[in-house]
């Protein structure tokens, strides 16, 4: 019997979405195998359409996006009904993603930002969107807009997880692979390489055993070596403390990791694991020069925690 698989895009980009679609051929050995019974991005799919299923009717199903939304938290509570196994799949479901960064504000900071601030903005009543409003007798109802940005496991029970913003189509095939052939790793697990990217990273070997910074740059501010660790020019790069198996693609175009595809195992807090990697290797003992050194680094809360804020130990802003 073919499996029952199913997609589904919360709050994201729609990267993952991309990754299906770059299978290419590979696409054909999947539908040779199973039946895509909910995919709303590429097919129409409804919503009644999965309600209607018995529970756990579904085999697999990869949910991507953050849950920043109350009807995405409703669809993913109602799929994890549906399904078997519950993937979180690529940054957002599995570390709070780019859209996890609005916890360094809020939902009501951004929202205010969007309908207030904003330079071009031509709304002198501050009028925002309503989740209730009447239109010509009808009742239309907007979701709600979260505060605070969510992992997809901090709502629903997830199985596995699969990284990286977006995944590359290699890791979603050896995912399915792995399903179709009865060998997924223990539950909880993320299904990728376990090893930092820094260990595949092929300018590595340039890295010399005691490396030591004396001041933080952007990567526009120097004339980058295509053989040359970024860490060598002040250059932070996140690959010695996130997972590899990406292939290197940033780093293989001269751009160094940013991040995305998360903490090794066993790590609480990705950004903490960096910050503590990097503080390691700051060329001073003398505590104002490390202070020094430290404010050269380049937008330090997007550049540690760019993909994993709702999963770190910060998880969000304290507001009054």
């Amino acid at each position: 019997m073919k499996l029952k698989i199913a997609f589904y895009w919360c709050s994201s980009c729609g990267g993952c979405e991309e990754t299906v679609v770059d299978l290419n051929e590979a696409i054909l050995d999947v539908v040779e195998k199973a039946d895509i019974l909910f995919w709303p991005v590429a097919l129409d799919f409804k919503y009644s359409d999965v309600e209607n299923m018995p529970d756990g009717h579904i085999d697999v199903c990869f949910l991507n996006g953050a849950i920043r939304l109350d009807e995405q938290e409703e669809i993913a509570k109602l799929l994890r009904c549906k399904s078997k196994v519950l993937i979180a799949f690529g940054a957002c479901a599995h570390q709070g993603g780019i859209p996890g960064l609005a916890n360094f504000h809020g939902g009501k900071a951004c929202l205010k930002t969007a309908y207030e601030k904003v330079p071009t903005l031509d709304n002198p009543e501050n009028t925002r969107p309503l989740t209730q409003s009447q239109f010509r007798n009808k009742s239309i109802k907007l979701p709600e807009f979260y505060q605070w940005v969510k992992t997809l496991d901090q709502v629903v029970h997830v199985d596995y997880y699969i990284p990286g913003c977006p995944p590359q189509p290699h890791n979603l095939l050896a995912a399915f692979t792995a399903i179709v052939e009865n060998k997924l790793p223990p539950a909880g697990s993320v299904i990728g390489s376990k090893k930092a990217l820094c260990e595949t990273c092929p300018r590595n070997k340039t890295k010399p055993d005691k490396l030591k910074i004396e001041k933080f740059q952007r990567y526009w501010d120097v004339d980058l070596n295509t053989d040359r660790c970024f860490l060598l020019d002040g250059i932070i790069c996140m690959g010695l403390a996130t997972r590899g198996g990406c292939e290197e693609k940033c780093i293989n175009v001269n751009m160094p990791c940013s991040g995305c595809y998360g903490p090794l195992d066993n790590v609480t807090d990705h950004g903490a694991s960096a910050m503590s990697a990097v503080a390691s290797i700051i060329d001073s003992n003398d505590p104002e020069e490390i202070e020094r050194i430290i404010e050269t680094i380049p937008d330090p809360a997007g550049t540690f925690y760019r993909y994993g804020l709702p999963a770190s130990l910060l998880g969000k802003a304290k507001t009054k």
